[in-house]
């Protein structure tokens, strides 16, 4: 028992310390919703720049709505419906 607690206290640790170094220097916050398939999905991520934050929210906004390799390159290059960004 005292062995899992501990163990879980370490994962708990490192994912913590993960997230807080992937998002800690992210400035910027984008949401970028997608029109593929005749389906919408919208995302949000984080990045240094606008660019980054976009890229990030167009790939995850992309995943529900395509399915296989083809169909998730197709989603990449369409043009968002929308983007907006503010900083964090």
């Amino acid at each position: 028992m005292k062995k899992t607690l501990i163990v879980s206290a370490v994962v708990l640790a490192v994912g913590a310390l993960f997230f807080y170094m992937t998002t800690a220097h992210a400035t910027q916050e984008c949401e970028v919703c997608m029109r593929f398939n005749e389906h919408s999905n919208c995302a949000k991520a984080v990045g240094r720049t606008v660019d980054q934050a976009t890229e990030g929210a167009h790939t995850t906004a992309c995943g529900p709505l395509a399915s296989g390799m083809n169909e998730q390159i197709a989603c990449q290059r369409t043009p968002p419906v929308r983007v907006q960004c503010r900083i964090r």
